[in-house]
């Protein structure tokens, strides 16, 4: 009774073109919206945080010192939250997916030393004091500034 209730659907996928694609071989086709997975310019990110904020799974790590960027590829829920956040627009959601892997993988950036910001310079050393002159002497110095905006 159990072999003969499929009996009808094996003939007819027996004559059928196959449904599943050879997906190694040829390369998917993915649908227009499709979710894949984000990739960063990472030249033009300046280190805002602002994706790592808005992360609902926290899958975005920033370290500002180091400028580095990391993306914990497992905990990433592909929101695409991060993208539309970005002040820079360098954040993009790309279809397709990652490989599979055996291990979580963690993607980590870090920005070229030229796109960084340089460290705040230290501040000027202060100039040095101008000497004083003695009490008459300023005094006089005073007095003939004083005539000469009255004569003029």
């Amino acid at each position: 009774m159990g072999i003969m209730t499929f009996r009808n659907t094996m003939l007819a996928n027996l004559f059928k073109k196959p449904v599943t694609t050879k997906y190694p071989a040829e390369p998917i086709d993915y649908p227009e919206g499709s979710r894949g997975h984000i990739e960063i310019e990472i030249e033009k990110c300046i280190s805002c945080m602002l994706c790592a904020k808005n992360c609902p799974s926290g899958a975005i790590t920033v370290d500002r010192k180091e400028g580095s960027w990391e993306i914990n590829r497992m905990d990433c829920i592909q929101c695409g939250y991060c993208t539309m956040k970005c002040p820079k627009k360098c954040l993009h959601i790309v279809p397709g997916y990652t490989a599979p892997d055996g291990v979580k993988q963690v993607d980590r950036f870090v920005r070229p030393p030229e796109t960084m910001k340089p460290a705040a310079k230290p501040a000027a050393a202060p100039k040095p004091a101008e000497e004083k002159k003695p009490e008459a002497a300023q005094k006089a110095a005073d007095a003939v500034k004083t005539e000469e905006t009255k004569q003029n």
